[in-house]
């Protein structure tokens, strides 16, 4: 775990582990409990028999949901996808916005069930070996099913570390943001400011609402886990300093040079360039401190993206 001070820009090389000594009694630990869903299907087209794969991201009504498709140039409105033995079949119906499609899925009375049956977690293409189970891809504290990737600074978690932070903090408190296409689409606009942030559900429990609340009154530090804790922090946070409970849905694209409401520590993995991620965490310290941390931690063989090592912000 790289450690990068804020306030002096220093930087410190230490195990995960160590996570407790960063925190206080006073912090407020945030967490997502989203879980990830099974949502990538392997069918073929029809007609023509050609592979096709979907990627559910989040359902609009029962059995409608907003997905990706590959090879999309090839799978227009109109098109029908078989899955499995051909029982589960579903119609495109229509492109989004952002470049994805509405699928219905029908053929089979228990639409839920087949998609359970017949889809796979979905993990990042740049892993190419298969997991050992499907919990190696959630966190340990995953509880809400939804999300198309997982919130990946948490899966550095063991139940005995949550427990570890548990007896350092205040509070350990959780939102639900349901990992999504605005979190793992590139950027690709010539200026950051012009990348549209696709639309991602959140909900902030009472409980977690009032603990922030009062941390932020009494100017006592709330770390995060994850910017995607910290993004359903910020949509939910008031400029008056309190966090309003409820479901929403956000869109909000964090980039350097926005005032941060509510978080005061950041954990996070290391990200790629070009990502909606890196541009969250040059907002929280400064694109020069970042880069300079990640020149080391290059230098230092760390690991990036999903299943690698951690950076915590102070």
């Amino acid at each position: 775990m790289l450690v990068l001070h804020r306030d002096s820009g220093q930087v410190e090389h230490r195990h995960f582990r160590s996570l407790p000594d960063y925190l206080s009694r006073e912090d407020v630990v945030v967490l997502n409990n989203t879980r990830v869903i099974r949502g990538r299907l392997k069918g073929h087209r029809q007609p023509g028999g050609g592979r096709a794969e979907v990627l559910l991201l989040s359902e609009r009504e029962e059995g409608l949901w907003e997905a990706l498709v590959t090879p999309g140039r090839r799978i227009q409105p109109g098109r029908e996808i078989v899955f499995g033995a051909g029982e589960l079949r579903a119609e495109v119906v229509e492109r989004t916005a952002s470049g994805g499609r509405l699928v219905r899925f029908f053929g089979v009375p228990d639409v839920p069930g087949a998609l359970s049956r017949l889809a796979e977690v979905p993990i990042p293409p740049y892993v190419h070996r298969p997991l050992r189970h499907e919990s190696d891809y959630q966190t340990v504290y995953a509880r809400v099913p939804g999300a198309s990737a997982a919130p990946t600074a948490g899966l550095h978690f063991t139940p005995e570390t949550v427990e570890a932070v548990r007896r350092r903090v205040h509070a350990i408190v959780h939102v639900t943001l349901h990992v999504g296409l605005g979190t793992f689409r590139p950027i690709r606009t010539e200026k950051v400011e012009d990348h549209t942030m696709h639309v991602e559900r959140y909900a902030i429990p009472q409980q977690t609402a009032e603990v922030v609340t009062q941390a932020l009154e009494e100017r006592r530090r709330v770390a995060v886990v994850g910017t995607s804790t910290g993004r359903a922090l910020e949509a939910a946070a008031g400029d008056n300093g309190t966090l309003r409970a409820g479901a929403g849905e956000t869109s909000l694209f964090i980039t350097p040079g926005y005032r941060f409401r509510s978080v005061g520590a950041l954990l996070t993995n290391f990200h790629m360039p070009r990502s909606t991620l890196l541009a969250f965490v040059c907002a929280f310290a400064t694109r020069e401190q970042i880069m300079r941390a990640y020149r080391q931690a290059v230098e230092m063989r760390y690991r990036f993206l999903s299943f690698g090592d951690a950076m915590l912000i102070l």
